[in-house]
């Protein structure tokens, strides 16, 4: 039986899916800190246990965005803050290779957050 994080990235529609998954995995890959969970209906990702960033689907696009926990600290052209009080969310282009280096710019920026 799959767990219901598996079925959010198995029931998207492509090209999204493969964008997710994708986003998932280079997540995952980026620091071994980085864990993976189900919070708030959403895959999730915390680091050292703290609550780093998620992944989700924008309603209007239907692209994927990555969505950064203490994004208001951080200061990056592709970060929009929209009606959030805390996150910034980077949207990303399902059709188009995703921008890996301002991705792992981005999740550097929010790692150096989080105290050693």
């Amino acid at each position: 039986m799959l767990r219901a994080i598996d079925n959010f990235f198995l029931n998207q529609d492509e090209p999204a899916k493969g964008c997710l998954l994708f986003l998932r995995e280079h997540i995952l890959n980026f620091d071994t800190n980085i864990t993976e969970s189900w919070k708030y209906g959403m895959p999730f990702y915390c680091y050292k246990g703290k609550m780093f960033c998620y992944l989700w689907i924008n309603r209007k696009t239907h692209n994927p965005y990555l969505g950064i926990v203490e994004g208001r600290k951080i200061d990056h052209p592709l970060l929009i803050i929209e009606k959030r009080a805390r996150m910034k969310t980077m949207q990303i282009d399902a059709k188009q290779d995703a921008p890996i280096d301002m991705i792992d710019s981005i999740l550097q920026m929010a790692i150096d957050l989080y105290p050693n």
